[in-house]
C-alpha cells in the first residue's frame, strides 16, 4: 500500500512541476520565438482554429491565467509540508 501512496504523491509532485513549467514561460521571450505565442497566433488568418498548435497555445494561456493564484497557494502547501514532514 505504501507504494501505491508514494506513487501518487510522486505523480501529484510531477504535475505540480509541469503546471508551474507552463505557467512562468515568457510570453515575449520563450514563447515568440517558437511560434506559441498568443499575439502570433492571432495574426495567422487561414489556420485551422482546432489544430494541435491552437490547442497547445490556448493551454498555455489558460494555464497561466487561470492557475496562477491556486498555483502560489499549492506551492505554499507543498513547501510548508516539506519543511515539517519533509
Amino acid at each position: 500500500m505504501a507504494l501505491i501512496a508514494l506513487s501518487l504523491g510522486t505523480l501529484f509532485y510531477v504535475v505540480l512541476l509541469v503546471v508551474n513549467a507552463i505557467a512562468i514561460l515568457h510570453e515575449e521571450r520563450f514563447l515568440a520565438r517558437i511560434g506559441l505565442s498568443q499575439s502570433y497566433y492571432q495574426n495567422t488568418f487561414g489556420e485551422n482554429q482546432n489544430s494541435i498548435k491552437a490547442r497547445i497555445i490556448n493551454l498555455i494561456s489558460a494555464v497561466r491565467t487561470l492557475l496562477r493564484i491556486p498555483l502560489i497557494a499549492i506551492n505554499i502547501v507543498v513547501i510548508i509540508y516539506e519543511l515539517i514532514l519533509g
